[in-house]
């Protein structure tokens, strides 16, 4: 099932999985946006992204770094 901007979680997983040599807690917006948009199974329009969002999908990454 293909990703969208609500899954913020699975988003989360994803980027940890991709990219182990960031650190969630000191990216850039305009980054996170790009990188959620060049996951395979990633689907979401960019029209719908927006500052709330991609808060979201940050703070789930770290959270999912913690633990």
């Amino acid at each position: 099932m293909p990703l969208t901007w609500t899954d913020s979680l699975e988003i989360a997983i994803a980027l940890d999985e991709t990219r182990p040599d960031i650190d969630p807690r000191t990216i850039r917006f305009t980054d996170l946006m790009q990188w959620c948009l060049a996951l395979n199974e990633f689907d979401g329009d960019p029209e719908h992204c927006n500052e709330k969002i991609l808060e979201a999908i940050q703070m789930a990454w770290i959270d999912e770094r913690e633990n």
